[in-house]
């Protein structure tokens, strides 16, 4: 079949991929000039099963409430008059009830495991590097109240297969000497060691180097317009190119992969995503001093914020990632947001890094109210989804990329996961209408 994939992010690209090893034609379509230049240009970094508490948890509403007008608050609801982030919103507080968020962890956990066994198959079978790291993730709390909320969650991965260990404040320091310098700060941690980090950019840019030498089409700096129905089903994709052209591009399945910009083209054709912009925030900063910055790819649950460190021979790097804004597609930088981060740097590895020469950056994550992204079909017969990662897309990239592969090709998907449009095993996740 000739399949024509919308968005060239995390998901886009390993879709195309795997799409292309089943033997379709496959078209990748971009409005940037390069792949993975918007939600996975500088993210986290993690692969991290071992983060699969949703947003939405029994503890998220009340914290939110306190958050409001915090301009550096982990969770920032910047309420606008925007009728969808309302109804998102009253979808996210349904989700925050201790019945769902167990739920939602046992798809978030099921998938990641698989998506981390597919990368790290994908990584051997294609000869892979991007900067990755295999030493774990390392989930520490500096308050007690935080450290005991994620007792529940652990054992509930546990039984899953995620092998979250409850470790102390003494095994934390012994698995990341960096975190000696808050050690009377800390009361307990999190390890799991299957877990691990990576630049994501580069492994998407590298891997779409191969998808195009296998013969994958990537059509970049073309601005995907709308997709135009036919007779029940999608005929056309309309686009410009970067000259303003007018583009028509057929084919006989089409993967939505746009992330946050999956419900602007979904509406049209009567399919509501329930997908909103939460804009994260990250800060890389060049490694000052290497005994106190850390190896280990860690977790700040507090602070809602994760922590790798990229070495290459291009130079050895910290990149630091997290927190959640709601207001609406904006990408501006909000300077207090930056700043909170890089303090919150500075008292954690005091001189690890080179805050003079902080590099920040913002992107919008396509976030669902469960944390549960949306594959698999839709009402039109030849529509796909591979949408709504989150804070999750790299975690989920690759074991959600064969999976769409596998639902387009008509063939059965390999983990036990909810998928849209599909009779699952689990409990239904909210459907596209």
């Amino acid at each position: 079949m000739r399949v024509i994939v919308l968005g060239a992010g995390l998901l886009g690209v390993t879709s195309a991929y795997y799409l292309q090893q089943l033997g379709h034609e496959v078209t990748v379509i971009d409005r940037q000039a390069t792949p993975a230049a918007e939600t996975s240009f500088a993210n986290g970094g993690q692969i991290s099963v071992s983060h699969a508490e949703p947003w939405a948890n029994p503890s998220a509403p009340l914290k939110v409430l306190q958050w409001l007008g915090k301009e550096d608050a982990p969770l920032l609801f910047r309420i606008r008059a925007d009728m969808r982030q309302w109804l998102w919103g009253l979808q996210f507080l349904r989700e925050c009830t201790p019945a769902r968020t167990r739920h939602n962890i046992g798809q978030i956990v099921r998938l990641g495991t698989y998506s981390r066994e597919m990368l790290q198959q994908l990584r051997r079978d294609a000869g892979l590097s991007y900067d990755q790291r295999t030493q774990g993730i390392l989930h520490f709390y500096t308050t007690q109240k935080e450290f005991d909320g994620a007792l529940e969650p652990a054992e509930q991965m546990r039984a899953l297969g995620c092998e979250r260990l409850v470790i102390s404040a003494d095994e934390a320091v012994k698995i990341e000497p960096a975190l000696a310098h808050i050690r009377p700060k800390l009361a307990g941690a999190t390890y799991t060691a299957e877990d691990e980090s990576g630049d994501a950019n580069l492994f998407a840019r590298e891997l779409a180097k191969r998808a195009a030498a296998a013969g994958v089409k990537f059509l970049m700096s073309h601005t995907v317009t709308a997709l135009r129905e036919a007779g029940g089903s999608i005929d056309h994709v309309e686009a410009t190119d970067s000259e303003g052209r007018f583009q028509r591009i057929r084919g006989d399945a089409f993967v939505l992969a746009m992330g946050s910009l999956s419900p602007i083209v979904a509406a049209p054709l009567g399919i509501r995503l329930p997908i909103y912009p939460a804009k994260g925030y990250s800060v890389t900063l060049p490694v000052k001093d290497a005994s106190r910055a850390h190896q280990v790819s860690l977790t700040d649950d507090e602070f809602k914020l994760v922590f790798s460190r990229y070495t290459s021979a291009s130079g050895d790097r910290l990149r630091i990632a997290g927190t959640a804004e709601l207001n609406g597609y904006d990408r501006d930088l909000n300077r207090v947001r930056c700043e909170a981060i890089v303090r919150r740097v500075e008292e954690l590895f005091p001189g690890a890094g080179d805050t003079t020469q902080a590099q920040f950056w913002a992107g919008l994550r396509p976030a669902t109210p469960s944390n549960v992204p949306l594959i698999g079909k839709t009402k039109l017969p030849n529509l796909f989804l591979n949408t709504g990662h989150g804070t999750l897309g790299w975690t989920h990239a690759c074991g959600s990329g064969k999976s769409i592969a596998r639902i387009v090709s008509g063939l059965a998907p390999e983990v036990d996961f909810a998928f849209t449009g599909m009779p699952a095993p689990a409990a239904r996740v909210l459907q596209p209408a």
